[in-house]
């Protein structure tokens, strides 16, 4: 009986949030004949991998016991400047093709020198994770205000927005890249030395540190690697509007991506969790976003939905431990 007990509790823990998606798929195709239409299921896909990427990142740095608030205003700021050098690079006369790929190196390294600098400063400067992720979402959001003026930054690159629009075997290739993303990702942390590594700072640093092994430099590294993806993030989502709200891109990003790793059962104390998983998250996040749309829910309500999910996950997560 022992035995049968502990395979269904295991089950139940590696399966939850699979069983919740299903249930939710039902139940949300019961509400709207719509739903299942691949329409609709193409564009939840797309809406979802655009937090769905910087949440896999952010589950490097929740296992290895951190957090990351600052993604959504790093992504308004990586994108914003990708716009700026797109466009600077027309204006000397480059060919289109010479302007996107001017756009996309800018976003990825301004993406991964920001969170090279929160690595360093919660490594190096020995601050908490959340005051330092505060901080520099507040820098990074008033840096793209200032810039645009409160305004928005548009793309004069017409390849650009041609890219971003672009699906190939009728799916969008964010998902794509999403999904390449989270099998990298998904062998790293699983069958790597960094991955294990990364475990077992979130589990117990103290013990990592008596075993010789450099802390920071796996902390560093998680923030390094999620400003990365918040890189493609910012390149993905300019290319989908071709063009950037100052204002707009990237609020509630950090909520969502969050959201998506801890519904996908990673534990928010760090030391467990997987990339699939919050893939699964992030889907699950979008389906009750467009089942609020279909029943006519006002979008602002979503954002109530979205806290009592995650304060929801985190007492499931209390009563397991």
């Amino acid at each position: 009986m022992g035995r049968i007990a502990t395979r269904n509790k295991f089950s139940a823990e590696r399966y939850g949030s699979l069983i919740a998606l299903a249930i939710l798929l039902v139940v949300s195709a019961t509400l709207s004949s719509h739903f299942l239409q691949p329409e609709n299921l193409f564009n939840i896909l797309r809406q979802v991998s655009y937090t769905g990427i910087i949440a896999l990142g952010m589950t490097f740095v929740i296992i290895a016991g951190g957090i990351d608030l600052s993604v959504g205003s790093m992504a308004g700021f990586a994108g914003a400047l990708a716009i700026l050098a797109m466009n600077a690079l027309g204006e000397a006369g480059r060919p289109e093709w010479v302007g996107v790929l001017g756009a996309v190196a800018v976003a990825l390294a301004v993406g991964t020198l920001s969170g090279a600098l929160n690595g360093l400063m919660i490594t190096k400067g020995r601050i908490a994770p959340f005051i330092v992720t505060l901080g520099t979402m507040a820098i990074f959001r008033s840096l793209c205000l200032f810039m645009g003026n409160a305004g928005e930054f548009n793309s004069t690159n017409n390849l650009y927005s041609e890219i971003g629009s672009a699906t190939f075997l009728m799916i969008p290739v964010p998902v794509w890249i999403m999904m390449a993303i989270a099998v990298f990702f998904s062998v790293i942390l699983l069958r790597t030395r960094y991955g294990r590594y990364v475990r077992a700072v979130g589990s117990n640093q103290r013990v990592v540190l008596y075993a010789a092994i450099n802390v920071d430099r796996i902390v560093f590294l998680t923030y390094l690697v999620n400003g990365l993806v918040v890189g493609v993030t910012a390149v993905l989502i300019s290319m989908r509007f071709n063009g950037v709200g100052s204002s707009t891109l990237g609020v509630n990003y950090e909520l969502d991506a969050i959201a998506a790793v801890i519904i996908g059962g990673t534990a928010m104390a760090g030391g467990s969790g997987t990339i699939w998983g919050t893939v699964v998250g992030a889907v699950i996040l979008g389906v009750i976003n467009n089942m609020l749309n279909m029943a006519g829910v006002s979008p602002y309500l979503q954002g109530t939905v979205k806290g009592l999910v995650i304060i929801g996950a985190v007492l499931i997560q209390r009563r397991k431990a």
